[in-house]
């Protein structure tokens, strides 16, 4: 079968499963942070940095990889300049020295790095400006975590790019997703095309999960709910994801495949198919086609309501898991719909405060949520009849939902926001 939308799938794909190295907000910093240093050629003596409300307010409450434990705007711009690699992109800190993690310390102690909050509609941007002697380097990034817009060195611009406001403007067109074209490119789709992307997916993201469930990061939720009923597959799905979570939001120097610039969407759109795949004994054919219905309903959710919004991006991977279960366990394109719609209508006003250890409790409530959207289905029940978001078919529920997220829920992000802005005094 020709699919119509093969080739834009696969190309979406690529761009959005990515390999990143801790929390994507910090390390996007470091990567801005590592260029900017590139570019100077010397060390700084003094750091401006400015942010979107949006950055700050995932970068706050985090620990930045091979920091010792260190959090903040500050510490993701003090490792890209003492220890980045620019050129490894969104692995820009994935390899660091004992004394280049004591160094990043010192650096804090001795250069001053002024923040800001920007007034920008993008809710994604990043300025770091380094001055030394009488030179100066500017780098900004905006819209997505590695898009460079600008480099400047001495009043030169090396690069320049116009900033459009909105996050999806300038980035890959995903009009051409739809459910049922996803549904039918999974069936379909010659795995060879993609295996690559999805044995990155499946070897990073449980190894990170592995990893939280084996030692101790934050408050051990994964741990705690294991510990309910370690041969369940929803509870093994939940706890697994949680772990991962946590871990990374913890430090874990162990890399993600990011999934639309968030590692805790990644692992919530991804570890749930794998241990499901795991405890029903699937085939690994069955598992990949399965992660593509879960993978691209993520992408299609998050087109549909802008990166780094005042919704919670776990919820949209969650929902997004029990559609792929669905799948993977039989469901044909009425049964992944019907799971995603009983799912997302149930959950879908879960505010994002910002990313920190406590993301790991959303992730397992979304993935509980996605997959009690499939039993609802296999019971014949729908969780609301056609009304308020929901539509009469799914893609129509989805772009519905997108709107409430993007509009309706800006007022009380900006009240997070002003919250949170005292971190850059």
């Amino acid at each position: 079968m020709e699919l119509a939308y093969r080739e834009a799938y696969t190309d979406i794909l690529r761009k959005e499963i990515v390999p990143a190295t801790g929390c994507t907000e910090p390390i996007s910093i470091a990567y801005c942070a590592a260029k900017a240093h590139e570019v100077l050629g010397m060390q700084p003596t003094a750091v401006t940095v400015s942010v979107s409300g949006n950055i700050l307010k995932n970068v706050k409450s985090v620990v930045v990889p091979n920091t010792n434990g260190l959090k903040g705007i500050r510490a993701a711009v003090a490792a890209g300049i003492v220890c980045g690699d620019a050129g490894k992109g969104m692995q820009v800190i994935s390899e660091v020295s004992p004394e280049q993690r004591a160094a990043v310390s010192h650096f804090m102690e001795t250069i001053r790095i002024d923040v800001s909050c920007a007034e920008t509609d993008c809710a994604i941007y990043i300025s770091v400006t380094l001055y030394a002697r009488t030179s100066y380097s500017r780098v900004v990034i905006a819209n997505s975590h590695s898009n460079i817009v600008e480099i400047m060195k001495n009043g030169e611009a090396l690069l320049k790019r116009p900033i459009v406001a909105q996050s999806e403007d300038s980035l890959t067109d995903y009009s051409c997703l739809n459910l049922h074209d996803i549904v039918a490119f999974a069936d379909h789709v010659d795995l060879s095309l993609v295996q690559d992307l999805l044995d990155l997916q499946i070897e990073y993201n449980t190894a990170v999960c592995e990893e939280g469930l084996s030692h101790d990061y934050g408050a051990n939720i994964g741990k705690i709910i294991l510990s309910e009923n370690e041969s369940d597959a929803m509870t093994i799905a939940r706890a697994y994801a949680a772990a991962g979570s946590e871990a990374r939001m913890n430090g874990c120097e162990l890399p993600v495949a990011v999934i639309c610039g968030s590692g805790n969407q990644g692992i919530a759109a991804s570890i749930p198919i794998i241990c499901y795949a795991k405890q029903h004994q699937v085939s690994k054919e069955r598992m990949y086609r399965a992660l593509l219905v879960s993978d691209l309903l993520t992408v299609y959710q998050r087109a549909c309501i802008g990166r780094l919004p005042s919704y919670c991006g776990a919820i949209s991977a969650g929902c997004a898991a029990g559609a792929g279960i669905a799948y993977l366990l039989g469901g044909d394109e009425t049964a992944v719909a019907q799971t995603l719609v009983n799912s997302v209508t149930m959950i879908f006003g879960t505010a994002c405060d910002g990313a920190k250890p406590s993301c790991a409790a959303k992730v397992a409530s979304a993935i509980e949520t996605g997959i009690l959207g499939y039993r609802m289905y296999l019971h014949q029940k729908k969780c609301c009849s056609e009304g308020n978001a929901v539509a009469p078919n799914a893609d129509e529920t989805i772009r519905n939902i997108g709107r409430i997220a993007s509009e309706g829920l800006t007022e009380p992000d900006q009240t997070i926001i002003g919250i949170l802005q005292q971190d850059c005094k």
